[in-house]
């Protein structure tokens, strides 16, 4: 056996060797894409593709692997930062954390006005969607939405694996990707804002380019933040009829309505495994409601 058949050899018996001491996660957070390429919306395929086009193929493959068994545990993405831990070969789990530079709140704000500016940005914004060209918004505040070169975005772990990424980074960077799919407005977190605060800024920015009367706006009636009193109502009539009442065809529409739950632990995605409990209250609430109108 020559020596490169031989470092061949170890390296295969190696990975075996990691393999089978490699810990399950309890409850760790598993990849919805059980097979093929990671990313569904455009933005989520940005993301993986700008990660797959600077990293090494071979890490990124280990990584997809531990996405999809669930060995991250958690993930925490901040203004400028992400962190996340990671079940390992070891006991304890390995930190992972990626970088990347924010915005200035001058960058924001020269942003946010230009978004403002065109109706079609923000119908696509408030529908929860990111614009096809929101990246040429971007590029006249000299910053891109997401990471184009490796130097863009610094990461770390604490595993003993020399190269960067580790597998342990990839893994978290696919789950990343999931989750811009599901909220985009987590990538503006990455930059330096967070979804409440970018769309406070674009209201007030929208406000200038509509003729609107302030005097013509009512405001609504705001619920009681009291507990003693948030679940009071204003009693029924006595006489007050409930008309017919029906099983609804489609159930957990207000769920549905919420978005897809942030990184979901579960082999269902969430709508999906609480249908049947939807169903069987909707049931049980008409029974009670005619029982109690007898």
């Amino acid at each position: 056996m020559n020596l490169r058949s031989f470092s061949l050899w170890g390296s295969k018996m190696w990975e075996k060797y990691r393999k089978a001491n490699l810990k399950q996660a309890k409850g760790g957070i598993k990849a919805q894409t059980t097979r093929g390429a990671f990313g569904k919306s455009w933005w989520g395929k940005q993301w993986i593709s700008a990660l797959e086009s600077f990293y090494d193929s071979a890490r990124l493959t280990r990584g997809r692997t531990y996405a999809r068994k669930g060995q991250v545990i958690s993930i925490d993405i901040q203004k400028g930062k992400v962190t996340a831990s990671v079940q390992g070969t070891r006991a304890k789990p390995y930190k992972v954390s990626l970088m990347v530079d924010m915005l200035s709140p001058s960058n924001w704000h020269d942003v946010v006005t230009e978004l403002s500016s065109q109706a079609r940005f923000v119908a696509k914004l408030l529908a929860g969607e990111m614009p096809h060209d929101i990246q040429e918004v971007f590029n006249e505040a000299n910053m891109s939405l997401l990471p184009s070169s490796h130097e863009e975005l610094c990461t770390d772990c604490s595993c003993p694996d020399w190269s960067n990424p580790c597998k342990h980074i990839a893994a978290v960077c696919y789950l990343l990707g999931e989750e811009f799919d599901r909220d985009p407005f987590l990538i503006f977190r990455m930059r330096g804002i967070d979804r409440d605060t970018f769309f406070t800024l674009l209201e007030t920015s929208t406000s200038h380019y509509l003729d609107v009367d302030d005097n013509e706006i009512k405001e609504k009636e705001k619920l009681s933040l009291d507990p003693a009193h948030f679940w009071q109502e204003t009693p029924l009539p006595e006489q007050f009829d409930v008309g017919t009442l029906e099983i609804p065809t489609t159930s957990g529409l207000l769920l549905r309505s919420l978005g897809k739950f942030p990184f979901w632990r579960g082999k269902k995605p969430v709508e999906e495994a609480l249908q049947p409990i939807y169903e069987a209250a909707s049931i049980e609430a008409r029974g009670a409601i005619y029982k109690q109108n007898q």
